[in-house]
This record gives C-alpha cells, sequence and structure tokens, in this order.
C-alpha cells in the first residue's frame, strides 16, 4: 500500500475536530480493505453550515447544508494521479447529529470519515441493495475501530431527515 497523505482543512475555528492521527487511522482502516486501490491521498475539509450549503446546493441541488460530501476525483486521461478525491465535513451539522442520535462527536465523525471515504471508492446507497452493501461495510469498519452499529435503531432519532449519510 502506498502511502496514505491526508490533507487536513478546517475553514472554520471551533473546537472539537478530529487530529490529523485519527483521520489517517479511519481512513487506513477503509483503504485496508480496497487493498487494491493504489489512491491514498485525499482532502478532509471542516466547514460551517454556509460552506456546506453552497457546495450541497450547487452540486446536488438540495439548497441545505449536509454532514458530508464526496468529490471523487477522476484522473485525466494519460495522467496517473494518488489523488482519490475530497471530502467536505459541515462540523455544525455533525454536531447536530451527534446529539440527536444520542453519540459521542468522534464516533459520528469517524462515520462520516468512513462513510466519505467509501463514497471516493465507487460505493452507493442509491439502491436498497447498494445502501445495504455499503452499510455491511461500514459496520464492520466502525466495528473494528470499537465504534457501535451507527445504523442501529437507538442510534437514531426517528425525526432525522435523512439517516443515512449524505455523501
Amino acid at each position: 500500500m502506498s502511502a496514505l497523505l491526508i490533507d487536513r482543512q478546517v475553514a472554520l475555528e471551533v473546537d472539537g475536530l478530529p487530529s490529523q492521527a485519527e483521520l489517517e487511522a479511519w481512513v487506513a482502516v477503509v483503504l485496508a480493505r480496497h487493498a487494491d486501490e493504489p489512491r491514498h491521498e485525499l482532502t478532509i475539509r471542516f466547514v460551517d453550515d454556509a460552506e456546506s450549503r453552497a457546495l450541497n446546493r450547487d452540486y446536488r441541488g438540495r439548497d441545505r447544508p449536509t454532514n458530508v460530501l464526496s468529490f471523487p476525483f477522476e484522473n485525466p486521461p494519460g495522467v496517473d494521479l494518488g489523488l482519490l478525491g475530497d471530502l467536505v465535513v459541515c462540523h455544525p451539522v455533525v454536531v447536530r447529529e451527534a446529539a440527536e442520535q444520542d453519540k459521542s462527536l468522534r464516533a459520528h465523525y469517524a462515520h462520516m470519515v468512513v462513510h466519505g471515504t467509501l463514497h471516493l471508492l465507487g460505493h452507493d446507497h442509491l439502491e436498497e441493495t447498494e445502501a445495504e452493501a455499503m452499510e455491511a461495510l461500514e459496520r464492520e469498519i466502525l466495528a473494528s475501530l470499537g465504534i457501535a452499529d451507527p445504523y442501529a435503531p437507538s442510534n437514531h432519532d426517528s425525526d432525522t431527515e435523512d439517516e443515512r449519510a449524505d455523501a
């Protein structure tokens, strides 16, 4: 496996963001399950509601902030770069969801990073069978990190708009 390189960007002044070491640990566990993936470089940017909302509106047509957005990188023809893509994580949304779902902020951040990284690797949850497979993989990865099943009924507020991470 090539060296993991994460560009950690912070676009807001808050406490409680994951450290570089945590991000590297979470992404490394995902990449370990994708041994044939040669790309190991990504950006993880932490943003506020306004930036998340603008990106979600402009790229997904949803005019609201969201927990995590994934932007996979596609190498131009003839160019071989190690870039997997970008994750944009909205701190206020993650904080709110963690409280609503009665889980630790660290556990919810781990889930968002794992979920988003899986999207960068081509996993999706548009169809029910895809969603089931992706969620099962998320559960396995998070369990290996000592984090409880994020999709267990006790981990969700039934009034939340969307139980799945957006990415």
